[in-house]
């Protein structure tokens, strides 16, 4: 099944379609390879949604655990950090060789990973459906 990030949590609410559970932030996040990717090291509470699990048994107030694959992590890390360093790198480069001035590479790329970061941005809906969290109860 392979590895999962894994928090414990409270839930809030919950109704057919999705639960709220409120996650603590808990002192193994600091040393947890995915605690950047999660966001839980900023934050001391985290509310998450979660699709509700066909004949769940859960009720408000009940302890669960909240599951998240590592390799989504992983490919949280690609999207936020690796590839904008490769536009960055490849930009700066490319034009420098080409020959344009130190300014002008710079500014573009940094232009680049602007517009790399808006396409993120409008995609956001479509990336946040491949992160699905699970409960564990």
């Amino acid at each position: 099944m392979g590895k999962n990030v894994s928090h414990k949590g409270i839930i809030l609410s919950m109704d057919q379609q999705n639960t709220v559970v409120s996650i603590e932030q808990q002192g193994a996040c600091s040393a947890c390879h995915a605690a950047g990717l999660c966001s839980m090291a900023e934050v001391s509470k985290k509310e998450v949604v979660v699709a509700t699990p066909p004949f769940a048994r859960y009720k408000e107030g009940d302890e669960v655990e909240v599951i998240l694959k590592a390799s989504m992590g992983f490919k949280a890390v690609w999207l936020a950090y690796c590839i904008p360093l490769v536009i960055l790198l490849v930009m700066i480069l490319g034009l420098l060789s080409l020959g344009a001035s130190e300014v002008v590479a710079s500014v573009s790329a940094l232009a680049a990973i602007g517009l790399y970061y808006f396409l993120l941005w409008m995609l956001r809906d479509k990336l946040q459906n491949e992160y699905v969290f699970t409960i564990k109860g």
